[in-house]
């Protein structure tokens, strides 16, 4: 019997410990359990067998000093009310917990001044890395006084094209969509979408358009119809159409809220939804697109695999593995009852 099976049962094992009942250094005991330096396979098997026969639990403030990391990764957000920061953030955590990474939620509430001022705290706690997300598609600023700590952008793109972002693929959704109506028939499609000052209704709508045009297709009423994200926009627009383009058969709606003040101007004009007008919103936030009447058909912009893939680029940063330019994330059409 050694000195180490004599030892207490309620002792804590230390790496010492390890390290005696393996025959080698304190040292060597602990690149062998961490996977770092040079050794012979059957020394790194020796360490590990020790540990296994000892239930060693690594102590995880000295883990982290060993392997200078803090095992803390920031979310930096924009998006207050978390629709759609929260399913990023549960992607994203179900990436990390894997590696028993904590995860800082900041929120901004879309204030530079806060912004500076959560980036200098996670400084201060130095985390191993930054996820940055919002409510926006649109490209934002990089973050600024990063000291080199690897960032990951996701749902919004940074400006900068050296740094790594996770984007929904907004082409790809109105492609969806819109060839969706298209295939079941629709001639007279009216696309109704947010403010054009923001990119996902300018994509989606400059894709509609072109993909309409390869069909020798028109926009119902003939133009885009912007406007503001909520219901009261699509009643409006809703009417408009009905009184300026009453042979229109199909609205896709820039999300699920213009979507369901569509289906509800509809209802209450006596038109059948899909049978006379069908209608496709876009987010499947399930709040409206499942309240709606008739439950909606809708994009799914697959955020929850967004955060996934961002800590996923932001685990191989912190190992050293380097990139940029913007990666875009493959949406979802949900076929419900509207289409």
């Amino acid at each position: 019997m050694t000195e180490i099976d004599r030892r207490p049962t309620l002792a804590r094992v230390t790496l010492a410990d390890v390290a005696v009942l393996a025959g080698v250094s304190v040292g060597t005991a602990s690149k062998a359990l961490s996977g770092n330096g040079r050794m012979r396979p059957e020394t790194r098997d020796r360490v590990l067998d020790a540990a296994q026969r000892l239930n060693f639990r690594p102590n995880e403030q000295a883990r982290a000093l060993l392997a200078g990391r803090t095992w803390t990764v920031g979310l930096i957000t924009t998006d207050g009310i978390g629709r759609f920061s929260t399913p990023v953030l549960l992607g994203a955590e179900d990436a990390l917990g894997a590696g028993k990474i904590s995860v800082l939620l900041c929120d901004t509430r879309g204030d530079a001044i806060r912004e500076r001022h959560y980036v200098q705290t996670l400084m201060a706690r130095r985390v191993d890395g930054i996820i940055v997300t919002g409510r926006r598609t649109d490209p934002r600023p990089p973050l600024q006084g990063l000291q080199d700590v690897p960032t990951v952008y996701a749902l919004a793109p940074s400006e900068d094209p050296a740094d790594m972002s996770v984007a929904s693929d907004d082409e790809g959704g109105a492609r969806l969509a819109t060839e969706h109506l298209i295939a079941s028939g629709r001639r007279h499609i009216a696309h109704v979408s947010g403010p054009a000052h923001h990119a996902a209704a300018r994509h989606r709508a400059d894709l509609t358009q072109e993909l309409l045009g390869r069909a020798g297709l028109e926009l119902s009423g003939g133009h885009v119809y912007f406007g503001d994200w909520s219901e009261a926009w699509g009643r409006r627009a809703a009417r408009t159409m009905l009184r300026t383009a009453p042979d229109t058969d199909a609205f896709f709606c820039g999300n699920d809220q213009i979507a369901r003040g569509v289906t509800d101007t509809l209802r209450e004009e006596g038109r059948r939804v899909p049978d006379d007008i069908a209608v496709i919103g876009y987010d499947n936030w399930d709040v409206m697109a499942l309240a709606a009447r008739p439950p909606l058909t809708t994009v799914d912009m697959n955020l929850g695999e967004i955060g996934r893939i961002a800590a996923l680029r932001l685990l191989g940063a912190i190992e050293g593995r380097t990139g940029g330019g913007v990666e875009t994330i493959a949406c979802r059409l949900i076929i419900r009852e509207s289409a």
